[in-house]
């Protein structure tokens, strides 16, 4: 494992999930060696999977950068040294939400008139 504790940047976690990803994240770690991190994304992803019913994501790196829509309260980003770690469950932005009804109205309506 890292030498060093877990540093959150943001969160929207309850804080008992925010234990789990930090404790998860150590533990992957000690099976994982720093420069496997999809294996460590993996790992986490499946996890949060098990624990917490499936559409998480996981990112791992020392160098990043990401713009996701995540489900409220599913967001953790943190570093543990140089290792940065996102995770979050996915979930499909408001605006895509609006874009796919008006779409299938529209298929509909084409639909009618042939």
């Amino acid at each position: 494992m890292l030498e060093g504790k877990a540093v959150i940047g943001d969160t929207d976690m309850l804080a008992t999930m925010q234990r789990d990803a930090l404790d998860l994240a150590a533990k992957a770690l000690d099976f994982f060696d720093v420069t496997e991190a999809t294996e460590i994304a993996r790992y986490l992803k499946k996890e949060f999977d098990t624990t917490y019913g499936p559409g998480w994501q996981c990112i791992v790196g020392t160098d990043f950068g990401s713009f996701v829509t995540h489900c409220y309260g599913c967001f953790i980003h943190f570093y543990i040294g140089s290792l940065a770690i996102l995770l979050f469950k996915g979930s499909a932005a408001p605006e895509d939400t609006k874009a796919e009804a008006a779409e299938v109205d529209r298929f509909s309506a084409l639909q009618e008139i042939a």
